[in-house]
């Protein structure tokens, strides 16, 4: 959201600033009579992502915690197996998840009267083993989610697109967020009959908003003909500055 703020210079080092604020002046504020613009404005920039990142599991249940752990343990190395086959690095592959829970019997024919129920008998056990990956090759995508699948997976999601390294967009939405604020501070000042002296802080806030797909991936579990298509679109990375200037009479 767009702001404008005129104020009296004297009173500038009466305003708090921000934890993150940048004060470029060439020295202390000082009364000098001349006026005060505060201006937000955003910047933005997309790009194409180079990282897809997925969750894949098993979840599996037996009579006793053991019997259950020892089918995922199995059908789990086999998801590492096929991690591994697929090119996916062992940095880019990281537990989020194990939990063993009971499972207990069918409680639908209980007594109606809360008094005369009884706490249902524990008939086996269900273990969820999950881990998130970090797929590089995103044209290799959907050949990989099939791969999972066949490896013995039974619970995959995802995928959300990201940048492995952002820097260059944020920069580049850095420069244009600032370039918006001079160019709206060079407008307000004209029309107000003032002229810009110079900016005296900057305040960078919001970082940037978490890179979203525009697309997810298809999963054809049911059907291995082909590998999965996937539409990878592109990520939009923002940043938003509040930007201090100082205005003066034109001579």
């Amino acid at each position: 959201m767009k702001s404008l703020f005129l104020l009296p210079l004297a009173f500038a080092t009466a305003t708090p600033m921000a934890a993150h604020a940048h004060d470029l002046s060439s020295g202390p504020v000082v009364a000098t009579g001349n006026t005060l613009l505060t201006l937000s404005a955003e910047g933005r920039s997309t790009r194409a992502p180079d990282v897809a990142v997925f969750s894949a599991g098993v979840a599996t249940s037996g009579k006793t915690a053991g019997e259950a752990l020892a089918a995922n343990a199995a059908r789990m190395n086999a998801v590492f197996a096929a991690l591994k086959r697929a090119g996916i690095a062992d940095k880019d592959i990281q537990t989020s998840n194990l939990s063993l829970n009971p499972v207990y019997a069918d409680t639908s024919r209980q007594p109606k009267n809360p008094l005369d129920q009884v706490v249902p008998p524990v008939i086996g056990y269900q273990v969820n083993n999950t881990v998130t990956v970090k797929q590089r090759k995103l044209g290799e995508f959907g050949k990989v989610i099939d791969t999972l699948v066949e490896a013995g997976a039974n619970q995959v999601n995802g995928p959300s697109f990201e940048m492995d390294n952002a820097d260059a967009a944020l920069d580049e939405a850095r420069a244009q967020a600032m370039t918006a604020a001079r160019a709206r501070a060079a407008l307000y000042a004209k029309a107000a009959g003032l002229k810009v002296v110079r900016i005296l802080t900057i305040t960078e806030s919001g970082g940037y908003s978490p890179p979203r797909p525009v697309m997810y991936a298809k999963m054809a579990m049911a059907d291995m003909a082909a590998p999965s298509p996937v539409a990878a679109g592109e990520v939009s990375l923002s940043t938003n500055v509040s930007v201090l200037f100082e205005l003066a009479p034109q001579p």
